[in-house]
């Protein structure tokens, strides 16, 4: 913490450590503002002085906290805090630098509500910096992914209507495990019962949530992020078999999660998986692996990458020329 800052600026500072920790003791108080012990029993005197309800309990599980009922005064950013905010806010969402776009507008009050010297850097962060729109990203409908958590939530099973890349839509009954954001995209880490097994569903081609009065109970130490890059391969209408002449270790660098699973065969390894889309699979995974391959199914990513590699042929070919 700034050392210039002033008593009442560290008071507030206690004050928000306090309503984020209930509980903290003298000792990580006084960690959290980087002043001793004496000084941080000094601005939580200031916070009572001014009226503030701050409760204390001696022993070994005693501590600070804020009484009931007690009203915070708005949230105040550090410089740093506040342009880390833009830029993540910009970083995730490159529309909100448009004040038109719902999250810009999100983004332009708590920037009018920042004081001036801070809010001044963050309008110029946010009107100056440009972003790229990354082209892999989807956003989900907020109404959907706002029921999706809080069905995990409540841990409520819920029943989605959702619609594949290839356009083919169905209803699902599934246990909501986890929402999870991967590289601009918003998944729905789940178990499917119709399946009865482990599903990864895109958030923005979910059409309609429906909660049910059943419950379920996540898995044991369940790692969504973990769980969702093991499965993302997984459970899709096209099956997708593809074999390597070459090291697994030296192939799986350039194997991705939704690709499927890689497996050792033979002197080379497999990838084993399914898809929804096997054009994209043919075109813009497979290509970038650099090592000599044999696409042995299924059907529909064999005649994926007959047609691919037909147009390539084709763009190789001499044309004759125009005698004009």
């Amino acid at each position: 913490m700034p050392a210039e800052l002033s008593p009442t600026a560290r008071a507030l500072r206690a004050m928000e450590v306090l309503r984020q920790r209930p509980g903290v003791t003298a000792g990580e108080l006084a960690a959290s503002l980087g002043v001793t012990e004496r000084a941080a029993r000094r601005y939580v005197g200031i916070l009572r002085e001014a009226g503030i309800p701050v409760e204390s309990a001696r022993g070994p599980y005693g501590g600070y906290r804020l009484g009931r009922g007690t009203r915070l005064p708005p949230v105040a950013f550090t410089a740093p805090e506040a342009l880390g905010l833009v830029m993540a806010v910009l970083d995730g969402q490159p529309a909100a630098a448009d004040s038109d776009d719902l999250v810009g507008t999100a983004l332009a009050k708590v920037i009018r509500a920042l004081p001036e010297g801070v809010g001044r850097q963050a309008a110029a962060l946010r009107e100056h910096a440009s972003a790229a729109p990354d082209r892999y990203a989807a956003r989900p409908d907020i109404a959907i992914t706002s029921a999706l958590v809080a069905a995990s939530a409540a841990r409520r099973r819920v029943m989605i209507a959702y619609r594949s890349e290839s356009g083919r839509e169905w209803e699902a009954e599934v246990d909501p495990w986890a929402v999870v954001v991967r590289h601009g995209r918003w998944y729905l880490l789940c178990h499917s019962h119709r399946a009865d097994a482990i599903r990864t569903y895109r958030v923005d081609r979910v059409r309609a949530v429906r909660q049910s009065t059943h419950t379920f109970c996540p898995p044991d130490g369940l790692d969504p992020v973990a769980a969702l890059e093991e499965n993302l391969g997984t459970g899709w209408e096209y099956a997708t078999r593809v074999v390597f002449d070459a090291p697994l270790a030296e192939v799986a660098p350039w194997v991705r999660p939704p690709m499927g699973r890689l497996e050792p065969y033979g002197e080379g390894c497999v990838l084993v998986g399914s898809t929804s889309n096997p054009a994209m699979y043919a075109q813009e995974w497979l290509p970038v692996v650099p090592f000599a391959f044999r696409v042995e199914g299924g059907p529909e990513l064999r005649a994926a990458v007959a047609h691919l590699a037909t147009r390539l042929t084709a763009a190789l070919t001499d044309q004759p020329r125009d005698p004009g």
